[in-house]
Parts: structure tokens; C-alpha cells; sequence
């Protein structure tokens, strides 16, 4: 692994992290029917997590050399509240296993400090995954 390919893979992370608020915001203006207040909520309060991926791998990108992205990664279309957190919990899921390799990357790279920035993102999106996971259990079809 070299900073090159670190900043192409991050890359790809930021774009996932612009598509996220990008998602969110637009899932939260769609909810519809009596839980619509909630789930607005919901996906607007996972919005600054979200911001703050984006910052730090931007940040990231230019101290390894990089420009960063400015592109996000495509927002899957959904009709539907349960399309929407289905939608979602795809996209975090996605999250999990590329920050997961990502950190392989990064400790590839022999970088410590990204190591242990990546596993505090996994964690977070790993939270985001499994409060979706809840949601959607008991949701009707």
C-alpha cells in the first residue's frame, strides 16, 4: 500500500460519506405517514456523523498529498419509508466493510494514527447499521 492508493481508496470514502449526507438529507424530507416525525429525525441526526467522516477523510486526503473528491457516490432512489432504512442500512453496511479494509490499508501503510481514526468510523457506522437494523425489524411490509 502506498499514499497514492490510500488517497484513491479514501477517496472513495468521502464520496460514500457525501452520498450519506446526501441521503439522509433527502430520505428526511421524504418520510411519509405517522412516524414520519421520527424518522425525519433520525435520518437528520445521522447527518453530523456523517459530516464529520467526510472532514476528517478530506482532511486526511490532503495531508497524505491528495485532493479530495468532490463527487458523491450515487443515492439509491426509494419510494418508500422501508425502502428508505433499507436503503440505509445498505449503505452502512457497505460503510462497515470498506472502513474495515480500509484500516487493513492503513495499517499496511503503517500509519497508526489512520488506523485507529478508520475503527472509530467503524464503530460509529456499525451503531448507525444496527439502530437501522432495529427499525426496520418490527416495520410492516
Amino acid at each position: 500500500m502506498d499514499k497514492k492508493a490510500m488517497i484513491d481508496r479514501l477517496n472513495e470514502d468521502l464520496a460514500g460519506e457525501l452520498g450519506a449526507i446526501i441521503q439522509y438529507t433527502t430520505y428526511a424530507a421524504k418520510s411519509t405517514g405517522p412516524y414520519r416525525p421520527q424518522l425525519s429525525q433520525f435520518f437528520l441526526s445521522e447527518i453530523a456523523d456523517e459530516q464529520m467522516h467526510a472532514q476528517f477523510l478530506a482532511n486526511k486526503i490532503v495531508a497524505l498529498g491528495g485532493e479530495p473528491t468532490t463527487k458523491p457516490r450515487e443515492v439509491q432512489p426509494a419510494k418508500s419509508n422501508r425502502e428508505m432504512l433499507e436503503a440505509v442500512l445498505a449503505a452502512e453496511r457497505r460503510a462497515v466493510a470498506d472502513y474495515t479494509q480500509r484500516a487493513k490499508d492503513a495499517e499496511e501503510l503503517g500509519d497508526k494514527g489512520l488506523v485507529v481514526q478508520l475503527e472509530d468510523i467503524v464503530n460509529d457506522e456499525t451503531g448507525h447499521a444496527e439502530e437501522t437494523e432495529r427499525i426496520l425489524r418490527d416495520w410492516p411490509l
